[in-house]
């Protein structure tokens, strides 16, 4: 009865996200969703433009710039844009990822011309000096240093991507190279900027209690009039299959506590596939009935910690599983247990229930992630920008998850997820 009612609330809730689109004459598309049902806007701006789209010998730009931009403009000074969103009720943030850099306020709705020309101000004429960069490059170091240096098992993802992805652009994070940073000089910043932050490589996706036309006018009136870059031709990345497993090991001074961890080259995030193995990474780890939990942390007691995931990027991806070993369970013994897991799931088709378990989690993820204008702005720019400009993907994306079967999910770990396929990695405590 309760699996009953998660599903039906789940149907009953996600309700379809209306939204008007066009391309402004330099390119910009603009999207803007109405929802007056508090007085509350999102104002966005999603620059296609991620760190696979960097020099390998200068990693680290996209995410440099999340922080650079916010550096103030020719009309605003060092230190006041977060300041004037804040003195006016509002609320700001910005991050990278490989494939994108995402910058958003969240206002009142009085507040919405003052978000517009706050990201006009970004786009148009922002001000990149050494004085700015000088100061960035501290605060990306410290940032690097909190969340990467001194955090365990934060290495992990760098091993496993470098391995996974070798020879591509997704190899290193999007963080980069603290190096390439400080030897890059102030031309090759601005010449960054003028490449990637271009009307015609960003998405401007407004939600919450606006008019439509009233908003129309407005984003003409502070974008219209910025100048149309050269075009972006985004590369396709082609990722060299694994065909023998790739055993490596990486030591951590962080950690006291070792990990296994393996990894499978997917596809990326527009792949019918990465739908299914999004869901058989749920089978494996989602919550505390799943089957890797229940199994090797509640059954057996030889995990402290075990996760499966499925990392959809823009033109591959990777499915992950690591576990951290409960006293001194060997590593190779957790290895063969996620092994037998995963074999069973080629091997047989799940259960009926546990299929309709996994979908009502699948929809209430849904609609957990369209639950407040900032999220919906994302992902209408999402949609527009990885899904070969189908912005309603905001709405066929649950029944893509409603049209899996139990099939689907075994014949993709058939294809994906065998070990000649994988990176196994040891990670260790020390050096």
């Amino acid at each position: 009865m309760a699996v009953f009612l998660l599903g039906f609330m789940g149907k009953a809730i996600a309700q379809k996200i209306e939204f008007n689109e066009y391309d402004l004459d330099n390119g910009l598309h603009v999207i803007l969703h109405r929802d007056n049902s508090a007085p509350v806007v999102a104002v966005s701006v999603m620059y296609h433009v991620g760190s696979k789209n960097e020099d390998p010998a200068r990693t680290g730009f996209a995410h440099f710039f999340e922080h650079l931009l916010f550096e103030g403009s020719d009309n605003i000074r060092r230190g006041e844009f977060m300041k004037l969103v804040s003195a006016n009720g509002g609320q700001n943030n910005a991050n990278t990822t490989f494939d994108r850099t995402y910058y958003y306020e969240v206002f009142p709705s009085n507040q919405l011309e003052l978000g517009l020309w706050l990201e006009s101000e970004r786009m148009l004429h922002p001000v990149i000096n050494e004085t700015g960069v000088s100061i960035q490059r501290e605060v990306v170091k410290e940032e690097k240093r909190q969340r990467v240096d001194n955090q365990p098992y934060a290495r992990i993802i760098n091993n496993v991507f470098s391995g996974v992805f070798a020879g591509t652009p997704y190899r290193w994070q999007p963080i980069g190279s603290m190096d390439h940073l400080n030897q890059a000089k102030l031309d090759e910043f601005t010449g960054f900027f003028k490449k990637f932050y271009v009307p015609n490589n960003a998405v401007l996706s407004i939600s919450g209690d606006i008019d439509i036309e009233k908003t129309i006018a407005l984003v003409k009136a502070y974008f219209g009039e910025i100048p149309k870059g050269a075009t972006v031709s985004q590369q396709v990345v082609n990722v060299t299959p694994i065909t023998n497993t790739i055993i490596d090991t990486a030591y951590d001074a962080n950690i006291q506590l070792p990990a296994i961890v393996g990894a499978y080259q997917t596809p990326g995030m527009t792949s019918k596939d990465a739908r299914a193995l999004e869901l058989l990474a749920g089978v494996l780890s989602n919550g505390a009935s799943s089957r890797l939990n229940k199994k090797m942390i509640d059954e057996k007691k030889e995990a402290l910690k075990v996760e499966a995931l499925s990392l959809s990027l823009e033109s591959a991806g990777a499915f992950i599983f690591y576990a951290i070993p409960n006293g001194y369970i060997s590593l190779n013994t957790l290895l063969e247990d996620i092994s037998s897991e995963i074999k069973e799931l080629q091997e047989h088709l799940i259960s009926e229930k546990d299929f309709e378990k996994l979908m009502n989690q699948a929809e209430n993820k849904y609609v957990a992630a369209n639950a407040r204008n900032n999220d919906v702005a994302e992902n209408l720019a999402s949609a527009y920008t990885f899904f070969n400009r189908q912005t309603n993907h905001v709405n066929t994306a649950l029944e893509e998850i409603r049209a899996m079967t139990r099939e689907d999910i075994r014949n993709a770990a058939r294809k994906y997820l065998n070990d000649h396929q994988r990176l196994v990695l040891y990670y260790l405590p020390g050096r």
